[in-house]
């Protein structure tokens, strides 16, 4: 898990090979008059999908992980105060993992809160669970989906 602001995304570039890509989009692309909902960038390698909603309380967040897919979570508007717990701490799973939606749910709580204010952004490995959206008002957010492999 790494958090950090927009402004040291280089710092992380050597991680992914498709990071280059995924942050220069992030940079070049007028991000506010995107609709929400998916937009391809590099076909099922790297897209991105843009959220506006209501924050949630923590007690309504759900830990969640990805084996597919490497998050960005780039907040844009308001504080995304999203928890986090490494996967291999999580000992309550809700169901099985959906290989159509490449995702778990928990009910275990997170070890830790990561406050993320508009221009940071948190990055997401498939080792991290993860529960976004939590705040207060309305959270507008780009996630850009990365494939792990």
């Amino acid at each position: 898990m790494i958090l950090s602001p927009l402004t040291e995304a280089d710092r992380y570039l050597s991680l992914h090979p498709l990071f280059a890509r995924a942050f220069e989009f992030l940079r070049t692309t007028d991000l506010n008059t995107l609709p929400t909902g998916k937009h391809p960038i590099q076909g099922d390698d790297l897209f991105l999908i843009m959220e506006h909603r209501p924050g949630r309380p923590r007690t309504e967040a759900q830990l969640e992980c990805h084996r597919r897919y490497i998050d960005i979570q780039l907040v844009l508007e308001g504080v995304d105060e999203m928890g986090w717990l490494p996967v291999a701490a999580c000992s309550q799973p809700v169901a099985e993992y959906d290989d159509t939606r490449d995702i778990r749910f928990f009910n275990d709580a997170p070890a830790t809160w990561l406050r993320t204010p508009a221009g940071a952004f948190c990055i997401f490995f498939p080792e991290d669970a993860h529960a976004p959206l939590v705040g207060e008002g309305m959270i507008r957010k780009v996630v850009v989906k990365i494939r792990a492999d």
